[in-house]
């Protein structure tokens, strides 16, 4: 029975890249829908993105967390901010040996002569932003004490090894489809 499970289960691959905004939210959405019709089970998804903003990544993350498809996320060459968020969302992990992960702390530019009410809207909205991703990323890897510290203040940069260490992938191995496999862009 537990073999014709198995040899029952559909794969689909895909790439995602861009700026986590709505768009790729939108995309996502549409994906998931297409993928469900289709009766894909695990989607292996190469993502590529530096990041953007944080509600979207968010939305992202959940949605993809527990969406009826089971995620497969890869990193072949960056995955930054936001964006590890949603690479997060993958029930399994892999980077290229030669991708790179970058997380830091939410920022924002506030607009010249702002006065001090808007500022401290602003900073409130950071520290929420900060207190969200931070409960995924603790939930998700496990970094050491000087990462964090490193994490707390600047951009924390991470090699695939270092990902790996931190409980970031699973393993080091590259996206690389099936021969025969249908690629889809999302």
């Amino acid at each position: 029975m537990n073999q014709e499970k198995v040899s029952q289960e559909k794969e689909g691959w895909f790439t995602l890249s861009g700026d986590v905004n709505s768009d790729m939210v939108h995309r996502m959405f549409e994906a998931v829908a297409n993928m469900t019709e289709d009766g894909v089970d695990t989607a292996h998804v190469l993502l590529q993105s530096n990041g953007g903003y944080v509600s979207d990544g968010l939305c992202l993350y959940n949605f993809m967390a527990n969406s009826p498809v089971k995620f497969v996320m890869y990193n072949a060459g960056a995955v930054a901010s936001i964006a590890v968020v949603v690479y997060l969302a993958g029930a399994r992990r892999y980077a290229s040996e030669t991708a790179r992960f970058m997380i830091h702390k939410s920022h924002a530019t506030a607009s010249p002569g702002s006065r001090p009410d808007a500022l401290n809207i602003i900073v409130e909205g950071l520290r929420a932003d900060d207190a969200r991703t931070e409960r995924i990323l603790r939930k998700e890897i496990e970094l050491t004490p000087e990462q964090w510290s490193v994490h707390q203040y600047g951009d924390l940069h991470m090699t695939a090894r270092d990902a790996k260490l931190a409980r970031m992938i699973h393993e080091v191995k590259d996206f690389a489809p099936p021969k025969g496999a249908v690629l889809r862009n999302i």
